[in-house]
């Protein structure tokens, strides 16, 4: 449920009509976005998600909204909530001729929305599956959020049994990248590891605040190409989301885990 929006600025009097439909967004993907949790009023590394947003504006050639307007339409649309999800889109704007080629002296589309929190389920164990969805490898991409998830939704697409909660992802060629919208860690006698992304994949906010609370707390940790089998010789598995923040794995399709250590002290560290 939407609890408040604002798109360049205003509240839309009619949701169903509030961007032009030559909005480069809408008809190429060409943006990039940020969702982020609002928990007892506060957004949750918000820094973090600033920084990532306007990273991927540079990657995309994108030029993003002043910080100091989107900060106070964050704000705006936060003010009277305590809880929900915060979600911020910019899109390159409004396309002045049809055709990929993006003009130079277009606005950037904002869009600043609140939702309603999700139903909290940290403390539940999940339960996974491998996606047959591949992720295809583009450097250029690697890391950003940009607004083309059709890989995603594919791979959810995939199935409708309620007990599974999320599915991993492999690319084209094989390598473990990451879950359909979360970041993956294995831990493997006492040292933490995760996907380096260098080819696809989101950075997750959470999955770089538990690469720095892992240093921290004393926790070896590696960002490097990983493999089904590296999966299958983990002690254990967590998966990272900035909504739902730190989730233990109990299950992948026929393996089965029962140590939760690693991603407990790390809750702890992070205050989650």
């Amino acid at each position: 449920m939407t609890l408040a929006i604002l798109v360049n600025g205003a509240t839309p009097k009619d949701l169903n009509n509030a961007l032009p439909a030559n909005d480069r967004g809408f008809h190429y993907g060409d943006g990039v976005f940020e969702t982020a949790l609002l928990d007892q009023g506060s957004v949750r590394f918000l820094e973090a998600h600033l920084e990532r947003l306007y990273s991927g504006c540079a990657k995309l050639n994108i030029v993003p909204p002043p910080r100091e307007q989107l900060l106070a339409e964050i704000s705006t649309v936060t003010a009277k909530l305590r809880s929900g999800v915060l979600k911020i889109i910019l899109s390159r704007g409004i396309a002045n001729t049809r055709g990929y080629r993006p003009s130079n002296d277009s606005t950037a589309t904002r869009i600043v929305a609140m939702y309603a929190a999700p139903y909290s389920a940290q403390a539940r164990l999940l339960h996974l599956r491998w996606c047959e969805t591949r992720l295809g490898r583009n450097a250029r991409l690697a890391g950003i959020k940009h607004l083309n998830r059709l890989e995603q939704v594919l791979a959810q697409s995939e199935w409708d049994d309620p007990s599974i909660e999320e599915g991993l992802m492999l690319d084209t060629e094989g390598e473990l990248v990451c879950g359909t919208s979360s970041n993956v860690f294995i831990a493997r006698d006492g040292l933490l590891l995760t996907p380096d992304l260098r080819f696809c994949g989101v950075r997750g906010v959470m999955r770089g605040q538990v690469l720095r609370a892992a240093g921290e707390v004393g926790i070896s940790v590696s960002e490097e190409p990983l493999w089904p089998n590296d999966v299958d010789s983990a002690d254990e598995i967590f998966l990272t989301n900035a909504v739902h923040g730190i989730r233990s794995v109990a299950s992948l399709e026929n393996r089965h885990w029962d140590r939760f250590e690693v991603a407990g002290t790390l809750k702890a560290a992070l205050k989650l």
